[in-house]
């Protein structure tokens, strides 16, 4: 998945800005750490609007007017979790800026680091546009979904982070390639699936003041119900095609680290059946909710990490060649 980079550069990111030249191991931690705090804003985030806290802030980036948030539980739950996401801004700002300073330079770290910042930065975009148009369904799901984007880049980057240009050779197993990138549409479409559900259910955000907040309602009464089956069936499908698609390569001697990450989506989602039923069938608790999307956003990283280790696919010249060769040498025999 890591390219090769063009040229070893050495120029700073600003004429005269003298960031310190960090190892690529420095800089591995650093972009795993951007990670996980882009992660737990996610959880936090849920947080606030399973709690009911997400107009406990009337305005923003202030609080009703303050710097300081009114000393009410929604209100600091909400307020906190700005705080928190100033503290994971600066870690993707880190990862970002530090990309530069690594040594040697890689532009593909250098373009996948930037867009950590750049995502907190149209997160926090979003997030204001959700407060002022009251939580409205469709912002509160471009949130999320958004946070999801930029996980995969967050993901890919401590990939390659990880692992030097050239460290691991091309697959030329093309199941294995395919197979697992085919894994993300359907992901992609579940998560979708997901935030229309829970903007049809009955967590909309806000139970500060009573403030009504719109909610999905296309269907009629029947919306939520369409939604969480349609989510329950492609949920089904992912974990259905993660278990075939690991039993495949298992048969084929595909790499251990692959065969893991899928593995771990497979299981995920198992547990996040159970998870979902259990919500179900107990009338959409807040705190099983919020487990339920902390298991997916886990699911969401293996997933990724599943498609990272399946690496890049052997150019087809070069299969042709390596297909035609035991044919030309037994001819010559």
């Amino acid at each position: 998945m890591c390219r090769t980079p063009a040229r070893p550069a050495l120029y700073p990111v600003f004429p005269g800005m003298r960031l310190p030249e960090i190892t690529p191991r420095t800089y591995a931690w650093v972009a795993t750490s951007a990670t996980v705090s882009l992660a737990l804003i996610v959880f936090t985030g849920a947080g606030v609007r399973l709690t009911g806290s997400g107009l406990g802030c009337t305005n923003w980036p202030t609080c009703d007017g303050s710097v300081i948030a009114p000393m009410t539980v929604h209100s600091w739950i909400e307020y906190g979790n700005r705080l928190i996401s100033g503290l994971v801004g600066l870690l993707a700002i880190a990862a970002g800026l530090l990309a530069f300073r690594r040594r040697p330079y890689r532009k593909d770290l250098a373009i996948l680091g930037t867009l950590l910042p750049i995502g907190v930065v149209m997160q926090a975009v979003l997030g204001m546009w959700t407060v002022k148009y009251h939580l409205q369904p469709g912002f509160v799901m471009g949130h999320f979904l958004l946070s999801m984007v930029i996980l995969v880049a967050a993901v890919m980057l401590v990939w390659c982070a990880w692992h030097e240009p050239g460290s691991r050779p091309r697959n030329p197993d093309m199941l294995a390639v395919w197979g697992t990138r085919a894994l993300f549409p359907i992901s992609s479409l579940l998560f979708f699936m997901g935030t229309v559900a829970t903007a049809a259910g009955p967590h909309p955000g806000s139970a500060r003041t009573g403030e009504v907040v719109h909610r999905l309602d296309w269907r009629g009464s029947d919306t939520v119900e369409w939604a969480i089956h349609t989510h329950g069936r492609l949920g089904t499908a992912l974990g259905v095609s993660c278990v075939i698609l690991w039993l495949l390569l298992r048969r084929r001697g595909a790499d251990k680290q692959l065969l893991n990450a899928i593995a771990a989506t497979a299981i995920l989602i198992g547990i996040q059946g159970v998870v979902g039923a259990i919500q179900y069938f107990n009338g959409l608790p807040a705190g099983v909710v919020w487990i339920h999307i902390v298991i997916a956003t886990v699911a969401w990283m293996t997933m990724m990490w599943a498609v990272c280790a399946a690496g890049r696919a052997v150019p087809k010249a070069e299969r042709v060649k390596e297909t035609t060769r035991p044919k030309v040498e037994a001819s010559a025999a």
